[in-house]
This record gives structure tokens, sequence and C-alpha cells, in this order.
């Protein structure tokens, strides 16, 4: 545990949804804004880390508070205003993914740095899912049915005009539906998964992961760039796309409405996300 503020420097990075904000928010709470500045006061740099791309994770940066981010899950990193990696898909290995996915009934929205482009049956998709399980989503799936709900602004796919992606989220009917994807394409992009039910073959959600990049070379590009070493950082997370993150972060921390499986990789537990957590955490940490 870190107790002497006078230790140096720390690099601290947030995942956003069921972290920071709970998923799909947008506002930061006062408390949690407070604790982020007093850290930054301190000495600290603080770097949002997400899933998002850049044109989600914006409005956030508008924040002084943040020195950079982490963005489309390593694809897009940005710190004092530079632009430290760009690496989007190659264009036939986005277009040879998605087909696969199609192929098989697979609804995905597709990721660009500054737009969302999605199929008009992925909404829908996304509430019959919450309705069916009556029970709550993983941060991601939340994000995604709250995001729809309230209109996101999600391009229709009709209007994807080849712009480099980033990202592709998918949500399927059968964990089975992406068996051919997987086949084809597993030594290209990480499949993250997330199981909607409790069906052996049941809805799953996910997204697809180049494996040039994660989070956790998110974070050792800011390192380089800053000429700090990986023991500097602090890695906040929530679900299973923190893994890569939390596993290079020098502390790693897992939110208490967090996933089982990074729970077990985590060095901490912090209070949920809807109790403070990162205000709480921070102070626990000797960070404010």
């Amino acid at each position: 545990m870190i107790k002497d503020k006078s230790m140096g420097r720390k690099l601290i990075f947030l995942d956003i949804d069921g972290t920071l904000l709970p998923p799909g928010d947008m506002l930061i709470p006062e408390s949690t804004l407070a604790a982020l500045d007093r850290a930054r006061a301190n000495g600290h740099k603080l770097f949002l880390c997400t899933g998002r791309n850049h044109r989600m994770t914006e409005p956030l940066l508008r924040h002084d508070c943040f020195a950079g981010a982490v963005c489309s899950a390593g694809g897009y990193v940005l710190c004092d205003g530079k632009t430290l990696v760009d690496i989007p898909m190659e264009p036939q290995q986005a277009e040879g993914v998605r087909a696969a996915l199609e192929r098989n009934g697979v609804e995905c929205t597709l990721e660009a740095r500054d737009a969302t482009f999605g199929g008009s049956n992925m909404a829908e998709r996304w509430k019959f899912i919450h309705k069916k399980n009556g029970a709550p989503l993983n941060s991601e799936a939340e994000r995604w049915r709250k995001a729809m709900e309230e209109g996101m602004s999600i391009l229709p796919l009709s209007d994807y005009k080849g712009e480099p992606l980033y990202k592709i989220v998918f949500i399927a009917d059968h964990e089975s539906d992406l068996a051919e994807a997987k086949r084809l394409y597993a030594d290209q992009f990480v499949f993250c998964e997330s199981k909607l039910d409790s069906l052996t073959d049941g809805f799953v959600n996910g997204e697809l992961i180049n494996r040039k990049f994660d989070k956790g070379t998110g974070i050792k590009a800011i390192c380089d760039h800053l000429g700090c070493t990986l023991a500097d950082t602090i890695g906040f997370g929530d679900s299973d796309n923190d893994l890569q993150m939390t596993d290079v972060a020098g502390i790693s921390v897992c939110m208490a409405n967090g996933s089982e499986n990074l729970k077990k990789r985590c060095d901490r537990i912090a209070p949920s996300v809807y109790e403070d957590g990162i205000a709480k955490e921070f102070k626990a940490l000797g960070l404010i």
C-alpha cells in the first residue's frame, strides 16, 4: 500500500465504464472529480484507459485533471496533447472478420476514431437481452444498452465508407455463432467475450481487440514517453477487458462491482463505482 505521498509521482490509469463512472454515464460525480483534482495537485498524472474510441472519450478529457488517454483498448493513445499510438485494423482484416461475423447472424458496431457505425437491429437486441435476463449486465453491455436507449449517435452501417477501424463490438445469440470468425481470425484478434445468460451456448457480447495492441501496451507507450517505469503505475478496472491493463500495472485495482476473474488477478479491491469507489480508494492508497 502507498502510504507516503513523497514517494514520487504515480501514473494512474482509470477505466471508464464501471470504474470511473456507472456504465453509460458521462458526468463525473463531484466527489470523484475532487479526488482526481487532488491527486493531480499532489503530482500524480491521470489517464483514462478505455475501450471507448476517441470521440466517446474526448468529453471526459476536457477535464484538466487528465493528461491523456489510452483509447480503443490501446489502439489510439494520447499523452500531453501528443498522439503516441495510432494503429487501426488493416482494411482487408476488418472486412474479413466483419463478414465472418455477419454470415453467422452476429450484430456488430464498427468503431472508427471519431465515429461509431451500427446496424439497426443492434438496439433491439440489447433491449431484448436486458428484458430476458432481468439481471444486471456486465459494464460494457450495460453501457451499450443504455446508450442505445438514450439515442446514442451511432451512424448507420450504410454510412460507413471505409474509415480506419480500431475495434468491432459484437453481440451474438449463441456463442457458437462466433466459431467461424474465431477459426479464421483468432490469431489476429483477442475475442473478449462476456456471457449474457447461463446457457452453455447462450447470448454473448464482447469486442475484438487487435493483437497488435491492448490496454497494457498503451500504458507502456505512455511510460516510455514520460520516462517512467511500470512500477510507477496504478491501474483501475472492472471487467475482463481490463486484464491486460491490470497485469502490467505496478498496483492493480478492481472495483467491487467488477468481474470475479479480474478480482482474482488484482492486488486490491476498491469499493464499488456506485459507492464513491475511486475517491475512497485514492484516499486508502495515499494518493490524496
